[in-house]
């Protein structure tokens, strides 16, 4: 085990002496190679200098040209698209309750008019946006109420969102054009991901119920139950309750 030696420590014996000269050798050797090191390393990045500082520049430029365009383009290209939000917004809003003019309304929503921008404007100008997100989902909510339900899931499936209601009422939607195709079974998917996405007393109870009749189509007498029990426990309040112990019986009785 080494021992340690004060500074000035002499040897007693020539034992001593001889391991203090090792010692000392080692430690000079060393220091010797860090040396060694750290001159290579200094003729290293004396050599290659230029290459470090353009790849540092490139980094630099990459970051400060991110900052710009993303100051400078992104955020006025989104600002932008919102502003256009505003004319197919209105008619959209219009159509949800004007039954008698309700395809024509849309139509000024989805394509625009006046040298104004439609839904399908937004989308296909300001890509990448949140604008042109909500105006795909709009666009396929609004083809949807049209009975284009192609339509309706082309745009609905391009539609993305974090935000539970909206994320609820999308995947709603593509359960119920995937019905009105005749396709159950895609649409009972559809609404079981509505009722993943679904948080709250509205979406819940609606898509739980479409997805208990839709498994009751499919002969899935025991998954619709389950739907309809959860209905009557934790959302007794809702309108889908008022009648639920009908469907709870049905499915009991696998009618």
């Amino acid at each position: 085990m080494a021992t340690y030696k004060k500074r000035g420590y002499k040897p007693k014996n020539k034992v001593e002496e001889q391991q203090l000269d090792a010692e000392n050798s080692t430690t000079a050797e060393v220091f010797s190679t860090l040396d060694e090191g750290a001159s290579k390393t200094e003729e290293w990045v004396s050599k290659n200098q230029n290459y470090i500082l353009g790849v540092i520049g490139v980094i630099a430029v990459g970051v400060l040209g991110y900052l710009a365009y993303n100051q400078f383009v992104i955020k006025p290209k989104q600002a932008d698209a919102a502003n256009q939000m505003y004319y197919p917004q209105q008619y959209f809003d219009q159509a949800l309750t004007n039954t008698t003019e309700k395809d024509s309304l849309y139509t000024l929503a989805l394509e625009g008019a006046e040298g104004k921008y439609g839904f399908l404007d937004i989308i296909s100008e300001y890509s990448g946006t949140k604008a042109a997100n909500i105006a795909t989902y709009s666009a396929g909510m609004a083809y949807l109420d049209m009975q284009q339900y192609e339509k309706a899931i082309e745009y609905l499936e391009s539609f993305s969102s974090d935000e539970a209601m909206l994320g609820a009422l999308a995947k709603g939607g593509l359960g119920d054009a995937f019905m009105q195709l005749n396709q159950p079974k895609e649409a009972l998917d559809y609404y079981e991901k509505a009722i993943a996405h679904s948080d709250n007393d509205f979406t819940a109870p609606k898509f739980l119920y479409k997805a208990g009749v839709t498994a009751m189509e499919l002969n899935q007498n025991e998954k619709a139950l389950g739907y309809f029990q959860k209905i009557k426990d934790e959302y007794s309040k809702s309108s889908e309750a008022n009648t639920i112990d009908v469907f709870i019986a049905m499915a009991k009785n696998g009618k």
